[in-house]
């Protein structure tokens, strides 16, 4: 097991490829996108005409420490221009390199 770090970003799905594109620039090159998140945050849930006709988007990937400064300098202006949110953790990941199917 060795640390690694986390990052979640809800968004706004019209910016999800500004979004993907800068966590790659960033070397970040792997996630997984989950479409139609719907929740409620600090501001409640929103109706209004423009979160109706674009989805939200969860976006959740795994990078070495040393990334999340580029990271954050390229996700957060999107996210201060479109909105949106991200968080960011320390999580331990389990990395098998000798799977042996057992038949």
């Amino acid at each position: 097991m060795h640390l690694v770090k986390k990052i979640e970003i809800i968004a706004n799905a019209f910016e999800l490829s500004k979004i993907l594109a800068g966590l790659d620039k960033s070397g970040v090159h792997g996630h997984a996108v989950i479409r139609n998140v719907e929740g409620k945050g600090l501001r409640g849930t929103t109706e209004d005409l423009d979160t109706i006709m674009v989805d939200n988007v969860y976006i959740i990937a795994f990078c070495q420490p040393e990334y999340i400064k580029p990271v954050v300098e390229n996700i957060k202006p999107l996210l201060n221009k479109f909105g949106g949110t991200c968080y960011i953790s320390d999580v331990m990941e389990i990395r098998s390199v000798k799977c042996v199917a057992s038949l």
